[in-house]
């Protein structure tokens, strides 16, 4: 709830200064109305901001596996028959993440106060919370089933949260190997090729050709290290500015999709969040037309967001959905097939619902294929490189026993 600082006539005719708690500006018209005659001045009192100190660790990234099991418990507590009021407030207690802490405690003195839980987690979870709990929410309070809602949320955020730790399994050794490589090629070539360098220069004797082209290699990254960190980072920085303009998100989107081997990820990615959002949104009773507004938010991938986003107008024509989804090329046939079965066997939740568990397991396979691809690439340049530095460094080393 927000706090409005007012200033009002009583019906005595006296003026008073006062803060009133409300849910909006209307809410707080009404209760100071209660009291006084006419209102002078309402003005909302922002919640000041924490300094250094009061920050949170971490991003306001939700983590799907502590939202899962949160829409677990409003469940079977809900089951159960207890009040919803006491039900927010026994979640808000056992919540061990601190953002998801304070915002079920001011959901539950919203409901308390007799307000929506979908509007409450709307208004203080923007940001946090996604759409289409929001939206699933509404639809569970309009058919007086709350309880299956957070059922249907706990099932999408369980399966959220196994696809990211999968693909986080598979992406960590690579990622090991990388770092692995970079420390390894650092140390030789800032520690032990300029000790070869200074032995090298005071024994006045010919530096291998291994060794030189070494060298020269360790003095050009010495040199110029700082400016190609500058470098970089300009390009970098380049990219972030042309990536906040509405041109530059839908052109890198794009790209990303024309990837090789990555491409082919992003495009899995992007039809596993379409299916798995529009069942859930059409088993929670949302009509097709929001049902495509609330997945155009969720899909990741911008310019296939853009592109799902144009289907609306379309359907609100009085086109099908798998015909609208025809004239984006981007999506898999199957995909736009599979809605096809859907509304022609008048169970498009069922088939979206296969449809997405069939995604989401392509969508795992494709990762490993490409980690596994990865792999190999990854240690084979590192053998390369390392072996060369070893030859160029043993090299040197029997052209100096020969020297002595």
């Amino acid at each position: 709830m927000a706090h409005f600082k007012y200033t009002a006539m009583t019906h005595g005719g006296s003026k008073v200064n006062g803060v009133v708690e409300a849910f909006n500006e209307m809410d707080a018209v009404r209760r100071i109305k209660e009291n006084c005659e006419l209102i002078v001045k309402l003005q909302e009192v922002k919640e000041r901001k924490g300094g250094f100190f009061d920050m949170e660790v971490g991003g306001s990234k939700m983590d799907s596996k502590a939202f899962s099991m949160m829409c677990s418990q409003f469940a079977i507590m809900l089951d159960a028959g207890i009040p919803l009021a006491r039900v927010v407030k026994l979640v808000a207690d056992k919540a061990e993440d601190k953002k998801m802490h304070k915002l079920l405690d001011k959901v539950a003195a919203d409901v308390e106060g007799g307000r929506n839980l979908s509007t409450s987690f709307d208004e203080h979870g923007s940001g946090y919370i996604p759409i289409t709990f929001i939206e699933t929410l509404r639809a569970g309070e309009a058919t007086g089933n709350l309880a299956g809602s957070f059922r249907s949320m706990q099932e999408h955020y369980e399966k959220d949260s196994q696809m990211k730790s999968k693909v986080k399994s598979a992406l960590s050794y690579p990622i090991f190997v990388l770092v692995v490589a970079v420390v390894v090629v650092a140390v030789l070539m800032v520690r032990v090729v300029p000790v070869f360098t200074s032995m090298f220069t005071e024994m006045g004797g010919e530096v291998p050709i291994l060794m030189r082209i070494l060298i020269a290699i360790s003095e050009f990254f010495t040199r110029n290290i700082m400016l190609m960190v500058v470098i970089v980072l300009i390009c970098i920085i380049i990219v972030r500015v042309y990536g906040l303009t509405e041109t530059g998100k839908t052109n890198l989107a794009h790209l990303r999709l024309k990837m090789p081997v990555f491409g082919k990820i992003e495009e899995l990615n992007a039809a596993s969040q379409f299916a798995n959002t529009m069942a859930a949104m059409l088993g929670a009773g949302l009509p097709i037309v929001r049902a495509v507004t609330i997945t155009t938010k969720v899909i990741s991938n911008y310019y296939l967001s853009g592109q799902t986003g144009r289907l609306v107008a379309q359907l609100e024509s009085g086109r099908s959905l798998s015909a609208s989804m025809r004239d984006i090329t981007d999506y898999p046939d199957i995909l736009i097939d599979m809605v096809g079965v859907g509304e022609s066997s008048g169970e498009p939740e069922r088939t979206l619902g296969l449809t997405a568990n069939y995604y989401d397991t392509e969508l795992e396979e494709a990762t490993k294929a490409a980690v596994a691809k990865l792999e190999p690439t990854l240690l084979i340049v590192l053998a390369v490189i390392v072996g060369f530095i070893v030859m160029a460094v043993f090299t040197a080393m029997f052209d100096m026993y020969s020297m002595m």
